[in-house]
């Protein structure tokens, strides 16, 4: 199985100066037949021009199955029928931030090909003790620090996400808890994210993101 370095775009590892340390020592310290996802879906969210990032969402934790973990946070992969209880709680802000009809499949490539990277503050999971190492966080703040040295806009969603909205101006942060049931009801749902987030990039002369595929 090729090193986690061999997955990450050339592009993103010009970029991010320690990544290669941090990935080998991912490399030696995961078992990835018991993890997810996929070691070639880890870096999903980074197949991408840097430079064409205009938002990012941060997530938690990759989903704890591997049917659903398909390295974009919180998107599922097209055959699965049955969406995620995260997901629903999104799409149902969604239609009540946007308007329009809820998205019926949770593949979520069409935000990723608009400048929306999809991004968890831990990239991997390991599903017999259910948690993330924690050398992903150094990661991800690295990558959390590039994002905010080129201007995009930071939406973040739950506690571990919010610890790299330090990173962002205050203009360009969206904050609110996790979509999770758990707290879904407890500010997640009447933040609009996604009207607001729109709002910051055409004061900027930016594309407005289509949230809902056309």
């Amino acid at each position: 199985m090729p090193a986690l370095n061999e997955y990450l775009d050339s592009r993103w590892k010009e970029l991010l100066q320690n990544s290669s340390q941090i990935l080998e020592k991912l490399d030696d310290e995961i078992d990835f037949s018991q993890s997810v996802p996929r070691k070639d879906l880890i870096f999903r969210a980074f197949e991408c021009d840097p430079k064409d990032v205009s938002v990012v969402i941060f997530g938690q934790d990759p989903y704890p199955n591997e049917s659903h973990a398909m390295g974009l946070a919180f998107g599922v992969s097209d055959n699965v029928t049955k969406l995620p209880a995260s997901l629903k709680n999104i799409f149902t802000e969604l239609v009540s931030d946007i308007g329009g009809a809820a998205p019926t499949s949770g593949k979520l490539d069409y935000l990723s090909e608009q400048g929306v990277m999809l991004l968890n503050r831990g990239l991997t999971l390991d599903l017999k003790s259910k948690r993330v190492n924690p050398l992903w966080y150094e990661f991800t703040d690295q990558v959390a620090q590039v994002l905010a040295r080129l201007g995009v806009v930071g939406i973040f969603w739950g506690n571990q996400a919010q610890e790299l909205a330090k990173y962002f101006p205050e203009k360009k942060r969206i904050i609110s808890v996790h979509p999770s049931p758990l707290s879904a009801y407890k500010g997640f749902f009447g933040s609009k994210p996604f009207s607001r987030t729109n709002s910051i990039l055409l004061s900027e002369n930016k594309s407005a993101i289509k949230w809902i595929k056309q």
